[in-house]
């Protein structure tokens, strides 16, 4: 039995994984930064959520304006990466949703341009996972395709206590009644995904919650 796919993603009090403006120059948008502060100040609480899903994690699975950012000049490097500040010479295996692959990258590590699509994309990723977990790590788009493909097993959010009052939301996109876990999707209007807490973690720079992806609740009855 092979491991999760989780989607694993940081959002502001409004519902934000960026600030306006977002792009390779500002990868969190303008002013967008501080809702990653767990990660670069972060307290024990925040480097033991970081060190977990480090150490869970068999591969990667990002949208292609998230590796534009950081395969950018202001992206990752030798120190700073995937799980925060750490040695990068150990990284997983990347798997990139695009159209069209790039014609040449700055980062050196396991990258695959994937151009079927999310769900193609996360049983690539999940090949070579082995028994850990596929992390879906944004962009929004990414994460929502996912989700609504029913690929999803849990969703991580740290909740940052920002108020970006803008940018990129997160779930913005979602269909009601999207797919839960079961490779399939309920098609918009089947009920609203239901989701089970099974942990919380509290430090001063963010609230660590993580879902379980359960399934589509049943539909009320019809009022008016």
């Amino acid at each position: 039995m092979g491991g999760l796919v989780v989607v694993d993603i940081t959002v502001s009090v409004d519902g934000y994984v960026t600030a306006p403006g977002a792009g390779p120059e500002h990868g969190l948008g303008v002013g967008g930064e501080p809702i990653h502060t767990w990660v670069m100040e972060g307290t024990d609480v925040d480097r033991a959520v970081l060190e977990e899903a480090y150490r869970e994690t068999g591969a990667v699975v990002m949208g292609r304006r998230l590796f534009d950012v950081v395969d950018g000049p202001l992206g990752w490097n030798e120190e700073m990466g995937y799980g925060g500040r750490r040695d990068q010479t150990v990284q997983p295996p990347y798997f990139v949703v695009t159209h069209r692959p790039p014609e040449r990258m700055r980062l050196r590590g396991d990258f695959t341009f994937v151009t079927e699509g999310v769900a193609a994309a996360v049983e690539r990723a999940r090949a070579v996972a082995g028994e850990r977990n596929v992390v879906v790590m944004g962009g929004a788009s990414v994460c929502v395709q996912s989700v609504a493909a029913g690929v999803v097993d849990e969703i991580h959010l740290h909740l940052a206590p920002y108020l970006l009052g803008g940018g990129t939301r997160l779930f913005e996109q979602l269909p009601i009644g999207a797919g839960a876990g079961t490779g399939t999707s309920a098609g918009a209007g089947a009920g609203a995904l239901r989701l089970e807490i099974v942990r919380v973690a509290e430090s001063p720079h963010a609230t660590h919650l993580v879902y379980r992806v359960r399934g589509s609740a049943p539909a009320g009855p019809a009022t008016g």
